[in-house]
C-alpha cells in the first residue's frame, strides 16, 4: 500500500459538501457524483475541483485518525499494546511508516491536549 502523509502546517480544508450517492447511481461504473451529467466545462471544473478538495481533506484527516489510534494502540501504559509491526500488519504499512504514525499521533494528541493547532508530519 502507498504511503500518504499529511501535508506540513496547511490549513485545514473545509470539504465541499459531498452529495448522497444513492445506491443505484453507485453501482454504475460510469457514474460519479453526478459529474458525467455537466456538460459546462467551467461548471466541471468547478464541481471536480471541489471533490478533489473534499476528497483531500477527508484523507488528510482519515490519516490522522490512523495515526492517534496508532499512537494509542502503541501505547507503553497499555497491556495489550501492539508492537509497530503488528500495527503495520494491520494497516499494510511498512514498520519504518508504522513508527513514523506512531509518533506522528503521539504529536497529534500532545497537541490536543496543550490546546495547540499545529500540524505534525508523520514523515
Amino acid at each position: 500500500m502507498a504511503e500518504h502523509a499529511p501535508r506540513r502546517e496547511q490549513p485545514r480544508l473545509r470539504p465541499a459538501p459531498l452529495l448522497f450517492e444513492p445506491a443505484e447511481a453507485a453501482s454504475d461504473p460510469e457514474h460519479f457524483f453526478d459529474l458525467e451529467s455537466i456538460e459546462d466545462p467551467r461548471a466541471l471544473l468547478e464541481r471536480a475541483t471541489e471533490l478533489t478538495l473534499a476528497f483531500r481533506a477527508a484523507a488528510d484527516r482519515a490519516t490522522e485518525f490512523q495515526a492517534v489510534a496508532a499512537a494509542q494502540l502503541a501505547d507503553p501504559r497499555r497491556f495489550d499494546r501492539l508492537t509497530p509491526a503488528d500495527i503495520a500488519e494491520r494497516a499494510e504499512w511498512t514498520e519504518d511508516y508504522a513508527k513514523k504514525m506512531v509518533e506522528f499521533g503521539r504529536d497529534l494528541m500532545r497537541d490536543g491536549e496543550g490546546g495547540g493547532s499545529g500540524h505534525a508530519d508523520p514523515v
